[in-house]
């Protein structure tokens, strides 16, 4: 692929989320700029004059284009996606383009790693409830004892982390110091293994689940990993485990969740992630018994886009310099 140089360059940031932090700052653009002051570097704050800007853009920073956009986009040779998650980019047109794409992947694992430690804290000590009970004005430590999930402790218990990629990583390196002992699910069943005691294949995790305390769900989104957790899944988990979830909300069978904890075969759950978001006010799981939501916020924080901005600029050096770029999107896999 012939890469022009940077004053020959277009490069287009385009995002629009309802969620105002997922949208990208203008210091992103502005550090562009500084670096490659000849480059035409152009920030779009809504869709509404993207398609004029397609035609000659050479680089697109932003979450999606649909097929229909990339007809027009005819000099573009690299997408950059401002999400980790590129299930939205996995349409045939764009598969054989020829066109690279790449993601963020890492920049969102400490937060991410941090917020999961959070929920399995919030699990084990309850403090859902103890914030209900805050609520009402109520001393409920009676209460919040007698509910069949005792209070517990993380040290010594298992942790299941399937999707042993960047964020479940971090999160095992934390989970260490809180001395659990943490196995991991990946694709090809190898990985990095400074932190976990064992790895298993994704064709393993039926053998995997029984012995775990707390499953972590962080995989990719993928046609393979649609209800990677179901009925079948959580039936083989032991009693009284809990479930936590922080990569998609298609990963996890939400009425077979809903089930289980109303069963009391799980002991509780935490979500970050839902399958429709926002999570609509009429779904059933807000009622689920057991189970703590926080509202996708787990890769948020006041750092992300400095980390945005600067792996952006890394690759755009490699991609100037005629470099390997790191954080390519795998058609094949989808991620």
């Amino acid at each position: 692929m012939i890469r022009a140089k940077p004053i020959d360059t277009k490069l287009v940031i385009c995002v629009w989320h309802p969620f105002t932090e997922w949208r990208p700052k203008p210091a992103m653009a502005e550090a562009i700029r500084k670096r490659w002051p000849e480059m035409r570097v152009l920030h779009l704050t809504n869709y509404d004059h993207l398609a004029k800007e397609l035609p000659d853009t050479d680089i697109f920073v932003g979450y999606s284009l649909r097929a229909e956009q990339l007809k027009d986009a005819k000099k573009l040779k690299w997408i950059h996606s401002t999400a980790a998650g590129v299930a939205q980019l996995m349409y045939p047109e764009l598969r054989n383009s020829g066109i690279m794409v790449t993601n963020p992947s890492g920049i969102f694992s400490v937060p991410m790693a941090e917020h999961t430690m959070g929920l399995l804290l919030a699990l084990a000590r309850n403090f859902p409830d103890s914030v209900r009970g805050q609520d009402r004005a109520r001393w409920t430590q009676q209460e919040i004892w007698d509910k069949p999930q005792h209070l517990t402790e993380l040290n010594d218990k298992v942790l299941l982390i399937v999707g042993y990629g960047s964020i479940g990583r971090e999160v095992a390196k934390r989970a260490k110091a809180f001395d659990m002992k943490v196995w991991g699910v990946t694709r090809s069943g190898k990985g990095e293994q400074a932190h976990v005691e064992k790895i298993f294949a994704a064709t393993q995790l039926h053998e995997a689940l029984p012995g775990a305390d707390y499953v972590l769900t962080c995989a990719p989104e993928t046609p393979e990993t649609k209800h990677l957790i179901g009925a079948t899944e959580i039936a083989k988990m032991k009693r009284g485990a809990r479930l936590i979830n922080v990569g998609r909300g298609s990963l996890l069978d939400e009425a077979a969740l809903i089930q289980a904890l109303e069963d009391g075969a799980l002991g509780g759950a935490a979500l970050d992630v839902a399958q429709t978001e926002p999570l609509p006010a009429e779904s059933p799981v807000w009622k689920a018994p057991n189970l703590f939501i926080t509202p996708h916020t787990s890769g948020v924080s006041d750092r992300l886009w400095d980390r945005q901005s600067s792996i952006l600029i890394e690759l755009l050096e490699r991609w100037f310099d005629g470099r390997e770029l790191f954080n390519r999107v795998d058609f094949a896999r989808g991620y």
